[in-house]
């Protein structure tokens, strides 16, 4: 499993979409809301939105938030902030204030671009913060002006209130500006693209920088050595369904669809019945989703009313797919579903070979610009080949560090043989043909609706609360989800009143609803190592017992 070292990309992301929109000019780039964008006409409201930055004063290097959902204005906000050489830090568009206060204070973002829904979360933390500037939209901002009018006038576009003040900048008047046609001067090693944010063992998130040579890398290997002759450059759909703020998604959406000149439908909410729509109607040919989300189009009432034909590549992230699923989807659709993996810290990392049936429980192969090895972690050492061992990856393009988290990086990130790994802390077995397959994650780490959750952070919030001294958060095997979030609590013993509903409520008003607890348990106590260490797969494994027992 080894990766290619023979020097680093130079193009940049969105250097390669400037190529894109002067070959394709007229070529539909994103379909939003039945909108379509042209490449001309989304690559001039990015230079916009790039001058409109320059004029406010952000320079490059200097960290922009965008707390928005999927839509053209997050992909005009991203391009922009890229073409200056400024940072983006990408967000979830429902993280609660408490989440957001941290992520700005620890990126050192001074602008942030919201959503009008969320501005209230925004304008809470704004005196607590060094935060300078708000760029607010509405998800149909860009939108014609009819469409816009019908879609209020019939309740059909979620809005909030939004105060008037120096520091808020509504989208549509701050991007009326003189657009910025020259690039910043970028070195692909070691200038930042972005930061991003994930579960952390301390119960902080921690901040993932990126550079513009660890992006290109694994967007390259998708759209050269994964899609290859599969993909028809300037002729191609795809459909963008998962939240662009996350690594899969983002990076896919760069190369089937803005990097090689094709559409993309973006959905700003996983929606089953407009997703199948868009799909009949714009001919997607490329897909990515999760498991949940393949599930619930499964499950759908009217899945047999749309014409899917087009359909001819499907890849599921996120979470390993149920063979049941797999099986359902290839019967109902005449086209197996691919396997993708990566985390944050490392990007994109296997893929299932197009034409080659995934095993069950496969991960795919690792890419050309990564490395991977299988570790035995107590021991440090690789196991041999088809036994289980935690993953391990390293890229010589992908910087290998936390933002601001010393301790956590050396806990994560380890030299072997001279390289630096990343510890995935997934449990996988390596076949012959080098296709990987997921045995088990590590304890910290749930999967719920595709997404990462981490126990350690969803247990800091709970210890916040004035009669909880201790707690363990836990994944419950779900078939629809993936994982339920259940939390084992101990209680102060003078602490009266205090129940499952409350500490959810606790939980929900400072976690974004992914993360929040389905239930409660309450214990007397929980098992901790000799130094107080809390053991979460001891009570994993005592869950899973008692599973077993009542089923």
């Amino acid at each position: 499993m080894s990766a290619h070292t023979d020097g680093i990309e130079q193009e940049l992301i969105h250097t390669r979409f400037d190529e894109m929109s002067e070959k394709y000019p007229d070529r539909t780039a994103v379909i939003f809301l039945g909108e379509r964008f042209s490449y001309a006409r989304l690559r001039r409201l990015s230079e916009q939105f790039a001058g409109a930055l320059t004029h406010l004063g952000v320079q490059k290097g200097e960290r922009v938030m965008v707390y928005i959902n999927n839509s053209i204005q997050w992909v005009v906000a991203f391009l922009g902030i890229q073409k200056i050489g400024a940072v983006v830090v990408p967000v979830s568009p429902i993280y609660t204030s408490h989440e957001i206060e941290y992520m700005v204070k620890d990126s050192g973002a001074r602008t942030i671009v919201c959503m009008d829904t969320n501005f209230g979360y925004v304008k809470e933390v704004y005196e607590k913060t060094d935060l300078k500037h708000a760029i607010v939209t509405n998800l149909v901002d860009l939108l014609p002006w009819w469409k816009r009018s019908l879609g209020f006038l019939f309740d059909k576009v979620p809005g909030g209130r939004v105060e008037k003040s120096p520091w808020v900048l509504p989208f549509n008047r701050f991007i009326k500006c003189e657009p910025l046609k020259t690039n910043a001067a970028i070195d692909p090693r070691n200038d930042l693209a972005y930061i991003l944010y994930t579960g952390g063992t301390t119960g902080f998130p921690k901040g993932v920088p990126g550079n513009h040579a660890g992006m290109t890398s694994y967007v390259n290997d998708v759209t050269e050595d994964v899609a290859g002759d599969h993909l028809k450059e300037g002729a191609d759909c795809y459909i963008a369904v998962n939240p662009l703020f996350h690594i899969m998604a983002l990076g896919l959406f760069m190369a089937i669809g803005l990097n090689k000149g094709n559409t993309t439908v973006l959905m700003p909410q996983p929606q089953v019945d407009a997703i199948l729509e868009s799909i009949a109607r714009y001919k997607v040919r490329w897909m990515l989703g999760v498991p949940a989300l393949y599930r619930m189009i499964l499950e759908n009432d009217r899945f047999g009313q749309y014409n899917l034909d087009s359909l001819a590549y499907c890849f599921c992230g996120g979470d390993v797919l149920p063979e049941e699923v797999k099986i359902r989807w290839k019967a109902h659709c005449d086209i197996p579903i691919y396997q993708v993996y990566g985390s944050t810290e490392v990007g994109h990392v296997t893929y299932s070979h197009i034409g080659k049936e995934p095993r069950p429980r496969s991960i795919g192969y690792v890419l050309n610009s990564r490395k991977a090895i299988i570790m035995n972690p107590e021991t440090l050492t690789p196991v041999n080949r088809g036994e289980s061992g935690e993953l391990w990856v390293t890229s010589p393009h992908a910087l290998k560090t936390y933002y601001n988290k010393p301790e956590e990086t050396r806990k994560t990130y380890i030299e072997h043989d001279g390289l630096i790994y990343c510890r995935m802390g997934d449990f996988i077995i390596e076949h012959e043909d080098g296709e990987l397959v997921y045995v088990e994650r590590s304890a910290d780490i749930i999967k719920h609706k595709g997404y990462r959750v981490s126990a350690s952070e969803v247990e800091a919030v709970l210890q916040d609360h004035t009669t909880v001294v201790g707690a363990c958060v836990i994944g419950i095997p779900d078939e629809r989800v993936g994982e339920r979030i259940k939390a084992i609590v101990v209680l102060k013993e003078d602490a009266k009143g205090v129940g499952g509903a409350e500490l959810i409520k606790w939980c929900r008003d400072r976690l974004a609803s992914y993360k929040v607890p389905a239930y409660v348990e309450f214990r007397d106590m929980l098992p901790k190592s000799k130094v107080g260490k809390l053991l979460r797969r001891e009570v994993r494994d005592d869950e899973k017992r008692r599973m077993t027992k009542t089923g």
